[in-house]
């Protein structure tokens, strides 16, 4: 069992400065804690995402870490001209000796897609040829393509990434039905959701590359929920209580100014007590955590945990207290 982190960087009611400060000592610290990965959504226009370009809070993890592993979680393709992001890519791989993990993505925020101009629409036709771009363009000296939306002519390649032919793929699956396409070509995957969906997800996920013949652990499988340790259960369900709800309005908040919620609001309730109950997170002492981790890796046969262990109005000092007793006390427990 892998241990990673997922991250909106939403808004934590502090002077953005603040937050962006506090994050790079908080990646820190998830890397002295032995966390393999750090994995930072893309969102536009909302408190949710604060990290609306996230190769500028890659470009200074790079130098801020030395070990952890990085990337978004994920890339929104439409949003990009692919040769930007292709140089981007190379430069936050080289710049990291490596490290870099590129998430792909359609973007489902028909608001935060229409803010950039795009018709929804079209977006996911978007997303299937900026990623055939991508690819391309990773580990070709020259890029030729032609397609409704890009088209380039034996455009030199210039800049390349340290790992071949790219950085490992990464996609975050919601819904089973999408979970065989990455199996079948090699991107690991986030599962989102309440565990039946998580269950099934992964479950998918595995039949596909037993289909293909593939190795059924050669890829990362990782379940995501919301995760804070303290010392006691008591302390620790006191901040979650407080600042799950800052999180969830963050969530809401680009709908709801729209009139709508957004389409998965069900697996986050109004409370974090109605949250635990669901098992889409979990506040407590170590040995309480642990547990919950435990179940979560025998319900839905993960090999990738990746709680969400900063979020709402967490202070900075909590946040590290939480990360320090999860490394300590909880990741020792899966090193087998």
């Amino acid at each position: 069992m892998k241990f990673g982190i997922f991250d909106h960087i939403d808004d934590a009611g502090v002077p953005l400065a603040e937050l962006y400060a506090n994050r790079l000592t908080i990646a820190e610290a998830y890397e002295r804690a032995g966390f393999y990965g750090y994995h930072v959504a893309e969102h536009h226009t909302t408190p949710l995402g604060a990290a609306a370009s996230p190769a500028l809070i890659f470009a200074a993890l790079a130098q801020r870490t030395k070990t952890l592993r990085f990337g978004p979680l994920v890339y929104l393709l439409p949003f990009y001209h692919p040769l930007r992001l292709i140089e981007e890519v190379c430069m936050l791989d080289q710049m990291s000796g490596g490290r870099f993990q590129l998430g792909v993505g359609r973007g489902v925020s028909m608001y935060e897609t229409q803010a950039y101009g795009l018709d929804f629409g079209k977006t996911q036709a978007m997303y299937h040829e900026a990623f055939q771009v991508l690819m391309k363009g990773l580990s070709a000296d020259e890029l030729t393509f032609a397609g409704e939306f890009y088209k380039f002519d034996k455009l030199p390649m210039i800049l390349k990434p340290v790992q071949k032919p790219h950085p490992p793929l990464w996609y975050g699956v919601g819904l089973p039905n999408n979970a065989a396409w990455p199996a079948e070509n090699h991107v690991n995957i986030v599962a989102l959701g309440l565990r039946d969906t998580t269950q099934a997800t992964i479950k998918t996920y595995r039949e596909a590359r037993a289909a293909q013949g593939f190795d059924l652990d050669g890829t990362l499988m990782g379940v995501s929920r919301h995760v804070v340790v303290a010392d006691t259960d008591e302390a620790a369900l006191a901040i979650a209580r407080r600042a799950y709800p800052r999180w969830r309005q963050s969530f809401r908040w680009l709908f709801a100014r729209h009139g709508a919620e957004p389409r998965v609001i069900g697996i986050y309730p109004e409370s974090f007590d109605a949250l635990v109950a669901l098992n889409n997170g979990i506040a407590g002492s170590p040995a309480t955590v642990r547990r919950f981790v435990e179940a979560e890796a025998a319900a839905n046969n993960c090999n990738y945990f990746v709680p969400q262990m900063v979020f709402g109005d967490m202070t900075l000092t909590e946040s590290l207290r939480s990360i320090e007793l999860f490394g300590k006390e909880v990741m020792p427990a899966f090193a087998k």
